[in-house]
């Protein structure tokens, strides 16, 4: 079985990273695949969407990476079948001052999901709103990297951080680490300033920005209060829909990538 690892990231905040992870985890897990979502997120907002809450959060990726605890015996069954979840804690925003100048830091988070990769076809990784040591750790484990970009102006302006964050990754710590693509996110037809965020976008990046795109929505607000992705908590979402013809659309975009790999 081959796992196919992938980190969302992008280091401004609100730009839909954990929406995405989440409802791409349910619409993968729908067509059929294995899924492992990582919340590598000291916010915990991956974790409580799929409806852990913080007072049910033993055994989470902070014990995993520090040692406590082996990844498979932190692996918790989501009521999504096939869905399976790493969660975070707030201890993980201590992580860097704890393993300090630690050789090796950057790595702790692959070497950790490395057993996983026999158990999962896809493990998914939510990264915290920063690019510091744990986003640098989803990078380092991942084989592929998906940008969630809010339509808004500064936009381009955060997409010139999260490359040069991947070059730097590439060049020293994980140079098997490929751009999948921009996912242009809390996108409105209805206001010029998404049309030409988006225009912009696609004329800088043609052949790297997705061409499906999420709508800003009030399903999509909504779910993570009720513990569900909107996949669950209204399928017939334009959100909803929106995500699962992403998921097609990333998959598809995977086998190229992978059978161009070799």
């Amino acid at each position: 079985m081959i796992c196919r690892t992938v980190c969302l990231a992008n280091q401004k905040g609100g730009v839909a990273k954990t929406t995405s992870a989440v409802n791409l985890g349910v619409y993968l897990c729908r067509q059929g695949h294995s899924v492992l979502i990582v919340d590598n997120d000291p916010q915990t907002n991956a974790t409580s969407s799929l409806g852990v809450p913080k007072s049910d959060i033993q055994d989470n990726l902070y014990d995993v990476l520090t040692g406590t605890i082996a990844a498979d015996q932190a692996c918790r069954k989501t009521e999504i079948a096939g869905l399976d979840l790493l969660a975070a804690s707030p201890h993980l925003a201590a992580l860097e001052l704890e393993i300090g100048a630690s050789p090796g830091r950057e790595h702790i988070l692959a070497q950790a999901l490395a057993p996983l990769h026999t158990r999962y076809q896809y493990i998914l990784i939510d990264s915290p709103p920063s690019l510091g040591l744990l986003t640098l750790n989803g990078m380092v484990a991942s084989r592929f990297l998906v940008v969630p970009v809010q339509c808004e102006y500064l936009a381009l302006e955060g997409m010139t951080a999260i490359l040069n964050s991947l070059h730097r990754v590439q060049q020293t710590l994980n140079p098997q680490l490929v751009l999948v693509g921009f996912l242009l996110t809390l996108y409105d037809s209805r206001t010029r300033l998404s049309r030409d965020v988006e225009s912009e976008v696609r004329s800088h990046f043609p052949d790297e920005t997705f061409t499906n795109v999420i709508p800003r929505s009030v399903r999509l607000a909504e779910a993570p209060s009720h513990g569900v992705p909107v996949a669950v908590y209204d399928p017939s979402s334009a959100g909803a829909i929106a995500y699962e013809r992403w998921a097609m659309e990333l998959a598809h975009r995977l086998d190229r990538l992978s059978s161009t790999a070799g």
